[in-house]
């Protein structure tokens, strides 16, 4: 399946919608999205992951990557809409310590 992501303008935030499967194959769409946001200046960066079948490893690690640009750059990376399979993902690994999860795009934009 093909990784589809949309960028758009939320108040101060940018939300970056993702569809499909992000994996060892489509995982560096992904960086190379966030790279061009930090690269613009952009600080705060909700992913809206309602439209995400799967995610591995990889996926995960560009996730670390980004918040940890975000944040270097005095940004936030923050999930939201997580479908209840990437939910247990997110809560098994234990990133929701690192990057801050909302039920959906509004309350992470908030």
């Amino acid at each position: 399946m093909e990784l589809g992501i949309e960028t758009s303008a939320r108040g101060a935030a940018v939300v970056v919608a993702v569809t499909g499967d992000v994996d060892i194959q489509t995982a560096p769409q992904l960086q190379e999205c966030f790279d061009a946001l930090v690269a613009e200046g952009r600080s705060t960066v909700v992913v809206d992951l309602a439209g995400v079948d799967f995610l591995d490893s990889s996926a995960l690690g560009v996730l670390i990557a980004a918040q940890r640009q975000l944040s270097d750059a005095g940004g936030e990376l923050r999930l939201a809409n997580p479908r209840p399979h990437v939910r247990k993902i997110f809560g098994i690994t234990r990133l929701t310590e690192v990057i801050p999860l909302y039920d959906d795009v509004d309350a992470a934009c908030a």
